[in-house]
């Protein structure tokens, strides 16, 4: 996953701009799927939408499991360990 497909991904389907640097981002959403093996699409969706992963157990009832947080706590602390290597 790149950065300008994340940032056409926030403008095209969520109808957003994006805040966020989408090349960091897209290091991290790649880094913890490559850590996981799994779709980074589908962590993509996780980190921006909260859409839950029934194959990684994201979510209980609405809520975030301890994965989910997990995941999505690891997506955050490799962006903003890679963001400070980005120039906007």
């Amino acid at each position: 996953m790149t950065g300008e497909q994340i940032k056409d991904y926030i403008i095209n389907e969520l109808d957003s701009e994006p805040r966020h640097n989408c090349e960091a981002l897209a290091e991290a959403i790649n880094h913890i799927a490559a850590e996981v093996e799994y779709d980074s699409f589908a962590l993509m969706q996780l980190l921006l939408e909260n859409k839950p992963i029934n194959a990684l157990h994201t979510h209980s009832y609405g809520f975030h499991t301890a994965n989910g947080r997990s995941l999505i706590e690891g997506m955050q602390n490799v962006y903003h360990t890679e963001v400070q290597f980005y120039v906007d």
